[in-house]
């Protein structure tokens, strides 16, 4: 719900060099203005929300009392959830990292606030328009078009031959 670019201002009033979360990661060497770690950083915090909503659903799906026979049969708390809830749950984890994925991937406003540089292919395509025009920020759309279009079949494939088995 926060427009990006907001969200981009406000990661960098945390994780800015001035400012208490920045200064302790730089006192360890981890900078995050104009670096690939503050890419991550904007992307995660515009994507996660696909992956948490994803994997809560999930665990909600899963039936309570498959984790009370657990339970009963000598399972600990942990036991039941790596060997029953989780894997009930992992294709709406797996769903939410792809979207995760897709959502990080285009993501611009955070980034190109955060760090300008090194560039993430919506930032470069942006610059590339605004510089050069249309002729130079076609060629990178096409290739990022083509790659998300490409993963996204081979993730369906995959999914269309689990569900044949």
């Amino acid at each position: 719900m926060v427009p990006h670019t907001a969200a981009g201002i406000a990661l960098l009033f945390v994780f800015g060099r001035n400012f208490l979360v920045g200064r302790i990661f730089g006192t360890i060497g981890v900078e995050f203005v104009d670096s690939t770690a503050g890419i991550v950083i904007a992307m995660l915090f515009v994507s996660v929300p696909f992956l948490v909503n994803s994997a809560k659903e999930g665990f909600r799906k899963v039936d309570v009392r498959l984790e009370k026979a657990a339970r009963s049969l000598g399972a600990s708390p942990w036991q039941a959830f790596f060997r029953v809830s989780l894997p009930l749950c992992r294709q709406n984890i797996l769903t939410g990292g792809i979207m995760m994925w897709a959502r990080g991937i285009s993501e611009f406003g955070a980034v190109i606030i955060l760090t300008y540089h090194p560039m993430t292919a919506p930032v470069l395509i942006y610059e590339r328009f605004e510089t050069l025009g249309l002729k130079y920020a076609q060629p990178v759309a096409v290739l990022l078009i083509m790659v998300t279009v490409i993963v996204f079949i081979g993730l369906r494939v995959l999914l269309y031959r689990r569900e044949r088995v």
